[in-house]
């Protein structure tokens, strides 16, 4: 998690963090941000105003969240880390922002939420559960329209990818089942204190009108099943890859070519398979 410190520099940031017995988890990955316009950035990327309902997810020491707050948005910050609640009483309690102490992972979203929609999730997401977070976000908050969030480059790079590429995977088909994603924005190690080994990746995912596969014809845990059934084994063909999920007769009526592979197959396409499965299973 890369928590956000704007207009600090970074000794202000390590005289911050020393004044209330602060140090970066490693377990957590915090790594903070020491640049201004990084934090301002994000928030405008956010694309928020006065009107919205914001969750941010890994608030830190609460800077995105001050520049979140200047958007005329409503915040909720949802923080893991049980130390850094006294700071955020300073910093972003004051300005009206209602701080959840609490695990994205297990929270839940109903109750977080309110129902109200729309609103948008915002965050610096741990690169070992960021995906989890972003599809509990799309699977369980149908009034979450859009989320921008910051993650580490190469798992942006399986949200974003495009069928035929090597990133391309059951994660991107289950991100394009709700919404499209699309990379805005990378972050330098440079800018953070610690500085991180990885490069971090600004990343939109908004939400579509309706689910790329019709629920009606195929629900999504079959549609999953299937995809991460070829994508088990991706470098063989579907017939071979899809043996015993899949019958011949499928690709035939549905015009997908067993002769394909996992990694080429667009969300519509798998799709059209996993609706196969749904007419033909007992």
């Amino acid at each position: 998690m890369i928590a956000v410190v704007s207009g600090l520099a970074p000794t202000d940031v390590t005289r911050m963090l020393a004044a209330h017995g602060v140090r970066p988890s490693r377990a957590l990955g915090q790594n903070f941000l020491s640049d201004a316009n990084t934090a301002r950035r994000i928030a405008r990327l956010a694309g928020v105003g006065p009107g919205d309902r914001v969750v941010e997810i890994g608030p830190g020491l609460g800077a995105l969240t001050v520049a979140l707050v200047a958007s005329g948005a409503e915040i909720t910050t949802v923080e893991l880390d049980r130390h850094l609640l006294a700071v955020l009483a300073e910093t972003v309690e004051p300005l009206g922002v209602r701080v959840v102490h609490g695990d994205a992972l297990r929270v839940r979203w109903a109750d977080l939420l309110g129902g109200r929609g729309p609103e948008v999730v915002v965050g610096n997401l741990p690169y070992n559960v960021a995906v989890p977070i972003i599809l509990r976000v799309l699977d369980e908050a149908p009034s979450v329209a859009r989320l921008l969030v910051m993650m580490q480059r190469e798992v942006a790079d399986r949200l974003v990818a495009s069928p035929g590429t090597k990133s391309y995977g059951s994660v991107t088909v289950h991100v394009r089942y709700w919404a499209e994603a699309t990379m805005v924005g990378r972050v330098p190690p440079s800018v953070f204190v610690p500085r991180p080994k990885v490069e971090s990746a600004l990343v939109s995912v908004v939400r579509r009108a309706a689910p790329a596969v019709d629920p009606a014809t195929v629900a999504l845990t079959r549609l999953m099943a299937v995809v991460r059934a070829g994508f088990a084994q991706r470098r063989k063909m579907l017939r071979s890859a899809l043996a015993g999920v899949v019958d011949e007769q499928a690709y035939q009526a549905t015009g997908v070519s067993s002769a394909a592979r996992a990694e080429t197959l667009d969300v519509a396409e798998w799709g059209k398979l996993a609706a196969w499965t749904m007419r033909t299973s007992p």
